[in-house]
């Protein structure tokens, strides 16, 4: 088969491999889409699992069943799929809990073992994640990165009438303002310097868009009475704008820290304020287990709308232009690579 191997940070080889082999309880799915994500291009530019190198990457796919082993049920050859990448031992303390990440064996499709940026990628059955029937296979590739979303917000425990900023107006931001939306959050402040993106925040239903940094807590305290936000999410992976969040959150209040940040960085945070005045953090950083079923359920009933994210689309033997082009054009929101 056809595959994006990433050799070294910046660089990728077309190969041909050989086609996965499906293990009695494996599904293979032939892959049809595949996006590209922030920590994608963390791994492109060597900043996260460089350890893992040669790897396929790729964890937001989507595509059709092409094979299944012996043992598994409930499914079928050329049912539309994607699946759950967060791969652990599955009787562990964490993954009872649904805590896989922190399970002590678990991998990552894509970025911890090979994953979609080739024409088939080996799933074992229990991760895999049907499509609703009204769904395309292009929203199916965005299942995974709205599941990121789901937890994040069951983790914010956001309420009815509460505050929001979201800082940072990418695909994950602006999904984050949708759910925050639709769950009855008010008002819902953006902070997003790039003029089209943050057109895209105000038509999407945000009550506040502030392009302006310098801006930003006038417009915070003036959509809050001056007390700032219930919640807080930072969406960009910026140790400055960490800070800049727990400054924003009323006493009381708390900060989702999403955006993944480099290695090594660190943000300060006052103790005595902190405890003073009772404020939170709370890291989400995936969606697994029961996150990707509600995802692909919200995408299915039109819930969130992705299409601003399908619209720039790439073949996979023109991998390398694709990454370039995400990690320095601020105008593409999202790239998905065309597999099948």
């Amino acid at each position: 088969m056809k595959a994006a191997v990433l050799v070294a940070p910046k660089q990728f080889e077309l190969r041909d491999v050989p086609i996965p082999e499906c293990g009695a309880s494996d599904v293979l799915i032939k892959v049809e889409r595949c996006g590209i994500c922030g920590t994608d291009l963390h791994i492109y530019h060597g900043n996260y699992s460089a350890d893992r190198l040669p790897l396929i990457p790729g964890h937001e796919f989507s595509g059709t069943i092409a094979e299944m082993g012996s043992d598994v049920q409930g499914l079928r050859v050329g049912q539309p799929v994607t699946a759950d990448i967060n791969l652990g031992c599955r009787s562990c303390f964490y993954c009872r809990k649904n805590e896989i990440l922190n399970c002590p064996q678990m991998v990552q499709l894509g970025i911890h073992v090979n994953g979609g940026m080739a024409e088939y990628v080996r799933v074992p059955a229990y991760a895999v994640v049907p499509l609703p029937a009204a769904m395309s296979i292009e929203e199916g590739a965005m299942v995974e990165p709205l599941s990121c979303i789901v937890r994040a917000f069951r983790k914010s425990h956001l309420r009815l009438g509460e505050s929001v900023l979201v800082i940072g107006a990418g695909p994950i931001g602006q999904m984050h303002l949708q759910l925050a939306l639709r769950s009855g959050a008010a008002p819902i402040i953006v902070a997003e310097p790039n003029a089209q993106r943050a057109q895209l925040a105000k038509d999407l239903g945000a009550d506040f868009v502030v392009a302006d940094a310098a801006q930003l807590e006038t417009a915070v305290r003036a959509a809050t009475d001056g007390r700032g936000v219930d919640v807080a999410i930072e969406s960009v992976g910026s140790t400055d704008l960490y800070e800049r969040a727990l400054a924003l959150i009323r006493p009381g209040g708390r900060v989702i820290a999403f955006g993944l940040a480099k290695p090594g960085h660190t943000f300060r945070i006052s103790a005595l304020d902190f405890v003073l005045r009772e404020q939170g953090v709370q890291a989400s950083v995936a969606g697994m287990g029961d996150d990707m079923h509600e995802a692909a359920t919200l995408l299915g009933y039109k819930r969130i709308d992705v299409a601003p994210f399908l619209t720039t689309i790439y073949r996979l033997d023109d991998v390398e232009h694709a990454f370039a082009r995400l990690a320095e054009d601020k105008s593409v929101l999202k790239i998905q690579l065309q597999v099948a």
